[in-house]
């Protein structure tokens, strides 16, 4: 008689529930806002206020090596975030986290919350935010901004350039019509160091 095996749950549902036969919302800071890699029916620029946008995450394969660390971006404590948020149709939902979890949970320095958001029409929506563990080993929200603009202009990973990351991240927040000081500072520093 043939064996049945039960299925493993997936790897998101470790981390957070979700009622079944119901959309998903996904906010987008980085590299998601330009590559989602999930199909979604609609997104929308919101806000989720408590995070803001930073670089403090080290990326020792996409953005860096294990010797040369690049920096990514995560939402740390404090202020606010405008961003992209996603609606992902619940049939879509299973494989759209197994695709994130594989993309941005492979090291556990994100701790996935579902946050409630505004978006620019005024509407509020509950989405699921990757926020950034400030206890993992990958955290390193200390650096100032010399030091952040230093490792950008220098590193490279699987992905290519760091620099190319945050050029892509600060072109798309200007098409949105996002203000991100921070970047465009950090921006204009990568360039005056690789120019």
């Amino acid at each position: 008689m043939p064996l049945h095996t039960q299925a493993s749950p997936p790897d998101w549902s470790s981390d957070i529930t979700l009622a079944p036969g119901v959309d998903l919302w996904v906010f987008a800071y980085g590299s998601l806002m330009w590559n989602p890699g999930f199909p979604f029916i609609e997104r929308h620029v919101a806000t989720l206020n408590g995070y803001h946008r930073r670089f403090c995450v080290a990326s020792h394969r996409y953005r860096g090596t294990p010797e040369t660390p690049g920096l990514v971006l995560g939402l740390d404590h404090g202020g606010s975030c405008r961003g992209i948020v996603f609606r992902i149709a619940a049939a879509e939902v299973p494989a759209a986290l197994d695709y994130l979890w594989d993309r941005e949970m492979t090291n556990r320095v994100y701790r996935p919350l579902i946050r409630r958001l505004r978006r620019r029409d005024g509407k509020a929506v509950e989405a699921c935010c990757f926020v950034v563990d400030r206890q993992h080993y990958q955290y390193c929200g200390g650096l100032d901004e010399a030091s952040v603009i230093q490792r950008i202009a220098r590193c490279c990973g699987q992905r290519g350039p760091n620099v190319e990351y945050l050029a892509n991240t600060v072109s798309h927040l200007d098409a949105l019509g996002i203000p991100d000081a921070a970047l465009r500072r950090i921006y204009a520093g990568v360039r005056r160091t690789t120019d």
